[in-house]
């Protein structure tokens, strides 16, 4: 039988059920907004295709116009045809409609024009390109009254699946911009990101959307804060099905909202673009450079600004005392190669209590030796281009800012920046004991070729996260909690604790969140052999959310989530309670009963808190309508001494359970060989 046809039939009917791709976009309104129609041209060669963008904005497509008018401008008025009794909108944007510059010759040019003094489309009648000194209309197109111009589409707010995820009204400024306003989300997930992909719900086939500065590292906490994201690349709301904040390590959609098919919305002409109310300060903010970029994952920052004839320069590193950064051009161009590099070392000495900034040149890949290496500039006959500024270490972040000029007298030390783009170069190492840069490692250095201009303006490419993340060097974990000679044991679910609890605990990254027994983070427990125990289970019992589904159970495998494992891997671990099997043979859960979580008051404050207990003060206990699971488990007499509490659906939730004999013989042991003892101290005793 020839079967290519039912594989050509089976091949259309998947590509049916799954649906489009992301990035595959769907029927919509034009790109550039609602059509009105096109210059009707008098002179001039006056030409364009004229768009509504939104109710202040017009694009004009492939605008034409020769030049040669002496006192062109685009005009608008309410008039009944283009008249005198009309106003300038001013083109280029940045110029002022008081004494904007006159129309330059326009060869297919695409044009957007922001309507003036506060005038919406609806108060205008036509748009002329008109020359005020001889009044004469060289082209125009009238308004209709009853046009339909885009406009924001209001969502609805997140749905609310798990971390606190919250948020007010979702709105579609333009096809490309979306703005979160009062966003709550606990920040405790591992790798969560804004996601967006096609279908009736979020799955791991989508895409990441930066954050509100542009990030694509893990989502932060949000508390309450109003933010606009955008859409990457060629990607816009018509495109996508849905955005939800999404984790991408444990496949999890803490909240998500649908995209409606067919949005009027503006095209992304950067015209609805609206001032966040974020509590975060912008990267820059800090130090008041004007442009900022990251190196080595966000370990170190560089801001710089042009002065004149030098360049002031901010480094800001993540390092420890006696650890230095180094960062500046590299020794060939469209590489990052450090052999030849020109660069300002800092670092905050700790043997001497002072910060430098140093100008090295590493004429060798080796530790300078007084002649070549990488070397200061002055210890090999050289001078010291770099002068330092300012110095600051606070929260394990080294900040050093100086200042270096454009071009020097030492050119064969010294590589001079020019006013267009060079690749640069970075790295962060230890100081040997002269206070001198030492070798550092291959991973603390930049690999990719980076490029900066040093005469540029407002280069934002900085996150907060240098400043947001703690030293965990100086972050102590909370002890390992422990419980014994309890019968009874109320299972929910929490926060991980981040690197203070779960992860120090374990050795191994958080979902997020976590078992708490007796409202303890993951505590070991002891149980003994023969003996009954009872769990009071409240992780969810709704397997539609995933989020919250977590039926507990007791297992030997380290790390849980028996129903998500293959057959062969089901076979691996033992089960000694909470899993069933069906009349066909498939396992359930047996301990799933309605869904109690502490959750955060705010956000996630286990990187500011000392002890569990101050952290568990940060935290709210939030219950679903229901009851509780009970899990009734008596200790077989051969169990393992190691066993963990785990979730049934979800791995490293859950810890260690010691498992010990039963104390009762022992201590009827020790009462017979006391009784024993005390029989014989009394025979000698007598005997005496």
């Amino acid at each position: 039988m020839d079967t290519k046809p039912l594989r050509i039939i089976s091949g259309l009917l998947l590509c049916f059920l799954v649906g489009p791709h992301v990035g595959q976009a769907r029927n919509g309104p034009s790109r550039y907004g609602r059509f009105i129609g096109s210059f009707q041209q008098y002179a001039h060669g006056i030409k364009g295709k004229i768009y509504a963008a939104d109710e202040t904005t017009i694009f004009i497509e492939g605008f034409h116009y020769d030049g040669t008018g002496p006192d062109a401008y685009f005009w608008i008025g309410n008039s009944s045809r283009p008249s005198p009794e009309g106003y300038i909108v001013p083109y280029p944007e940045n110029s002022t409609s008081r004494d904007p510059p006159t129309l330059k010759a326009h060869n297919n040019s695409n044009i957007v024009l922001r309507l003036p003094q506060g005038k919406r489309l609806r108060d205008i009648k036509w748009l002329s390109v008109w020359c005020r000194r001889f009044t004469v209309d060289f082209g125009d197109i009238f308004i209709p009254s009853d046009l339909d111009v885009p406009k924001p589409r209001v969502l609805p707010e997140f749905s609310r699946l798990a971390h606190s995820l919250r948020s007010g009204n979702i709105t579609i400024l333009d096809s490309k911009m979306i703005y979160i306003p009062n966003l709550h989300y606990d920040g405790a997930g591992p790798d969560a990101y804004f996601w967006v992909g096609n279908g009736s719900e979020p799955h791991s086939l989508g895409i990441k959307v930066p954050n509100e500065v542009g990030s694509l590292k893990p989502l932060r906490g949000y508390q309450g804060e109003d933010i606009e994201i955008v859409l990457p690349e060629n990607l816009t709301v018509h495109d996508i099905d849905w955005l939800a904040v999404w984790c991408i390590q444990y496949k999890q959609n803490f909240g998500h909202v649908l995209i409606p098919k067919d949005l009027d919305v503006p095209p992304a002409l950067g015209q609805t673009k609206i001032t966040t109310s974020s509590t975060s300060p912008p990267a820059t903010s800090k130090q008041g450079l004007s442009n900022c970029k990251e190196f080595l994952e966000g370990r170190v920052q560089v801001q710089w600004e042009l002065m004149g004839e030098d360049v002031q320069i901010q480094v800001s590193g993540r390092i420890g005392e006696d650890q230095y950064v180094a960062f500046g051009l590299s020794g060939q161009p469209g590489k990052a190669e450090m052999l030849g590099g020109d660069v300002v070392v800092v670092a905050y000495n700790k043997r001497t209590g002072k910060f430098i900034a140093d100008d090295y040149y590493m004429s060798d890949l080796s530790q300078c030796d007084g002649k070549k290496g990488v070397c200061p500039d002055e210890r090999v006959g050289g001078r010291n281009d770099a002068i330092l500024l300012h110095g600051e270490r606070k929260n394990g972040i080294t900040t050093v800012t100086y200042r270096r000029p454009l071009r020097t007298n030492e050119p064969v030390k010294d590589r001079m920046i020019p006013e267009s783009e060079i690749s640069v170069i970075a790295a962060i190492g230890p100081l040997n004991s002269r206070g001198e840069a030492n070798a550092h490692q291959a991973f603390d250095k930049t690999t990719e070729d980076i490029r900066i201009d040093f005469t540029s303006q407002n280069v934002h490419e900085c996150t907060n996260s240098l400043y947001n993340i703690p030293d965990m060097s100086d972050i102590e974990p909370w002890p390992q909690a422990m419980i014994k000679d309890e019968n009874t044991f109320s299972a929910r679910i929490g926060p991980a604790g981040g690197k203070r609890g779960y992860m120090s605990i374990t050795g191994e990254a958080p979902w997020g969140i976590a078992w708490y027994i007796n409202d303890l983070l993951i505590p070991e427990i002891m149980v003994e052999r023969g003996r009954t125990y009872t769990f009071i289970v409240e992780g969810g019992n709704d397997p539609a959310n995933p989020a919250k589904y977590h039926p507990f159970y007791i297992t030997d495998s380290r790390q849980g989530g028996f129903g998500q494992k293959s057959e062969m891997q089901q076979r691996e671990q033992k089960v000694f309670a909470g899993v069933a099997y069906d009349n066909d043979g498939y396992p359930y859960p047996t301990a799933a009963g309605r869904y109690c979580e502490w959750v955060h008051k705010t956000i996630d404050k286990s990187e500011e808190s000392a002890t569990f207990k101050s952290f568990f003060d940060t935290l709210r206990l939030e219950c679903t309508e229901g009851e509780p699971a009970k899990l009734i488990w008596t200790v077989p007499e051969d169990a393992p001494d190691l066993l963990y509490y785990q979730c049934y659906s979800h791995n490293n939730l859950g810890w260690k359970i010691h498992v010990v004999d039963a104390v009762n013989g022992a201590a009827s042991l020790a009462s017979t060989l006391t009784m024993i003892i005390a029989s014989i101290l009394s025979v000698f005793t007598l005997l005496r």
